[in-house]
Formats: structure tokens, C-alpha cells, sequence
């Protein structure tokens, strides 16, 4: 592989599948190689040093924009396990210390 290669799925022990840069947009370079080891530069800025023999993925994950993408309403989020939070001045008193009150007053 020539060095400043992108790259992903990284193996990090052999034979257990790729563990590192595996999220969409990731991408780890290749930096240095130095007999049976490799310098690689992570997505979130740490360089590690490799073995030549981990099994990796040539460029990156595609699908970039998945985070990104508006749900629309309230609802689809809770779908995801991403409810809504609800502050406690809204609420009503026997749902929190908070709540209650006419108006907006002061907690």
C-alpha cells in the first residue's frame, strides 16, 4: 500500500475483524511503514503503530451524510431511543420540584 493511503476497518488483533474507523466518514491514514509494522493516523487523532499483517479496507465509508439527516419530528427520534427532555419548570408539581406555578415565575 503507498503511504498516505486512506483507509478503514482496521484490525486491531488478527483473525478478529476490523475494530478501528468503522463509522461512516471515518478514515484512518497510512503515515510510515517500517519492516513488519505500520504508522497509522487515526480518525480522532492518535498514531498507532500496527502490524503489517491486520487486514484493512482501502478508502473510506461512504454514506457520510447519515447523521445529518432531519427526522422530521419528535416522534421518529423517540423511535431511535432519543427521547425528548422535558425541563422541570414546565412540568406540572406532582411531576417535578419545578413545576407548577401561573405564568412564568421563578423557580
Amino acid at each position: 500500500m503507498p503511504l498516505d493511503t486512506t483507509i478503514h476497518n482496521i484490525e486491531i488483533t488478527v483473525g478478529k475483524s476490523g475494530q478501528l474507523a468503522r463509522a461512516a466518514g471515518a478514515i484512518a491514514k497510512l503515515i510510515a511503514k517500517e519492516g513488519k509494522s505500520a504508522t497509522l493516523k487515526l480518525p480522532f487523532g492518535e498514531v498507532r503503530l500496527i502490524s503489517k499483517n491486520y487486514s484493512t479496507t482501502i478508502r473510506l465509508v461512504e454514506n457520510v451524510g447519515v447523521n445529518q439527516k432531519n427526522l422530521g419530528r419528535a416522534g421518529s427520534k423517540c423511535w431511535l431511543g432519543k427521547c425528548p427532555i422535558v425541563r422541570g419548570v414546565v412540568m406540572n408539581p406532582i411531576d417535578h420540584l419545578h413545576g407548577g406555578s401561573e405564568g412564568r415565575a421563578p423557580i
